[in-house]
């Protein structure tokens, strides 16, 4: 079955400046985000994923390339000419008007019937589970509250696609972990397009039908969290989503010789010379004794609770990091300077080419 696009970015170019000092910072962008999806643009500071959506939105007019929406062309329309709505990392919420009165307020100004704006509020409150404070004033609210107001009133035109700019970064870890489940269940519940941008990969792998990985102006892939976690295409995205280990080997046969000298089974690749790259959950400690078990040395072990993570020296330096499953005592039986063998779950290793 055929999906509806609902955004198309086509051969996107931003440039800040004039000529030569021109500065990139979106490097023909091209992506497709399909009709009532969750899609994450993920990326450090500076990547390009905010500009991106500014020229969603109709903030900023791209140098080159065009943007569609469900198939019409929107590059040159103004913002309010868009069928968009954008929850901002401020929430730029006003103080002076009631909870009821904010979420209703982009309708009055669309000059909505008394009537339907009334009953759209009312609607909307109970989205967001804010019906018992419609009267209170958004200054008398927590973060989270007023998070969710921003997001009611977002919603409540019935938008085709709704921008969300790093919306969660001003809320302390628990409250985060809360509304990362509530912009999921709000998501599915109303079936709008949403599309998020964030520096978190927690966020983005939590949330996301898919995620976008952006660095330096260029997107460098595409995929569900499943995809992009598993399958990293280069050594950014494979560092930048969650934790790796790196290891530098060169193809020996059908086997990798590491740079330690030991040699271990990996996917095929026509480069001589690669990287290869294991998660630290698939990284298994067994007796240094075990034949063809790489040799490591425990150098450091770091207690989170749930995991300990067991960081390691091979014989030539390289450092490997394994995470493994706290037990009940807290005491996982391993010390520092202990000599131990490291094992790879081999469906788990990555071959990048260098």
């Amino acid at each position: 079955m055929t999906q509806t696009i609902a955004v198309e970015a086509s051969h996107v170019v931003k440039a800040f400046g004039h000529a030569d000092t021109a500065v990139r910072a979106l490097d023909d962008v091209s992506v497709q985000i399909r009709k009532g999806e969750f899609f994450t643009l993920l990326g450090p500071s500076g990547c390009g994923k905010t500009t991106l959506l500014r020229l969603i939105a109709g903030f900023e007019m791209p140098s080159g390339g065009t943007i569609l929406l469900e198939g019409a062309d929107i590059t040159t329309l103004p913002p309010n000419k868009r069928p968009v709505n954008t929850v901002f990392q401020s929430y730029a919420l006003f103080p002076h008007l009631t909870v009821a009165q904010n979420i209703g307020f982009g309708l009055e100004m669309l000059g909505r019937p008394k009537a339907e704006v009334q009953a759209t509020t009312a609607r909307m409150l109970a989205l967001v589970k804010l019906e018992t404070m419609a009267s209170r004033k958004t200054s008398q609210l927590s973060g989270g509250q007023q998070q969710r107001v921003a997001l009611a009133r977002a919603l409540a035109p019935s938008p085709k696609v709704l921008l969300l700019d790093e919306p969660l970064s001003a809320l302390d870890l628990k409250l985060r972990k809360e509304m990362q489940i509530e912009l999921k269940r709000l998501q599915t519940e109303t079936g709008i397009t949403f599309i998020f941008v964030t520096h978190d990969q927690e966020e983005a792998l939590t949330m996301s039908d898919r995620i976008g990985v952006m660095s330096a102006g260029k997107l460098q892939q595409v995929g569900s969290p499943k995809e992009i976690y598993n399958n990293p295409v280069n050594r950014f995205v494979a560092s930048f989503i969650g934790e790796t280990n790196f290891l530098p080997a060169s193809r020996d046969g059908d086997m990798y010789r590491l740079d330690c000298g030991i040699k271990i089974g990996a996917p095929p690749s026509k480069a001589a010379r690669v990287t290869l790259t294991v998660r630290p959950e698939q990284v298994r400690l067994v007796a240094d004794s075990e034949a063809d078990a790489l040799p490591a040395k425990i150098t450091n072990l770091v207690y989170f609770g749930t995991d300990t993570h067991c960081h390691l020296s091979l014989p030539d330096g390289t450092e490997v990091v394994a995470r493994l499953q706290s037990p009940a005592t807290g005491d996982a039986g391993l010390a520092l300077g202990q000599s131990v063998g490291v094992r790879f779950v081999p469906e788990a290793i990555q071959v990048l080419e260098d």
